[in-house]
């Protein structure tokens, strides 16, 4: 990733509803969920849902499957992986002591315990 591709993700993230749309469909992952589905959880009308989910996929951060009628969207789990690098690669001026609370917080997530706090 570079400076470009992490300002375009940063960018489309930095809108509320965008950032809440891109969280749903991480925590739907891995079957997605429609633009439907997405507009009723977060109740928004699905156009202006369809336009959040162009600019969010446009940035790299979704993909999407068509199925007939059906377009069923997913978060780009490798894209957020690379801006997360992209964010600690030169984290703590090479002092891994450092980084350890930062890459801790995030193993909860992904092992089924939640953190604590």
């Amino acid at each position: 990733m570079d400076n470009s591709d992490a300002l375009a993700a940063f960018s489309a993230l930095s809108q509320p509803s965008r950032l809440a749309i891109f969280r749903l469909l991480i925590q739907h992952e891995p079957e997605g969920l429609r633009a439907g589905e997405i507009a009723q959880t977060l109740t928004q009308p699905q156009n202006t849902i369809s336009t959040h989910l162009s600019i969010l996929q446009r940035a790299g951060l979704l993909t999407s499957e068509r199925q007939g009628r059906v377009i069923t969207y997913r978060a780009a789990l490798i894209q957020l992986e690379a801006l997360m690098q992209f964010m600690l690669a030169e984290c703590c001026a090479g002092r891994p002591d450092l980084s350890t609370p930062i890459l801790s917080g995030l193993r909860p997530c992904c092992m089924g315990a939640k953190p604590e706090g």
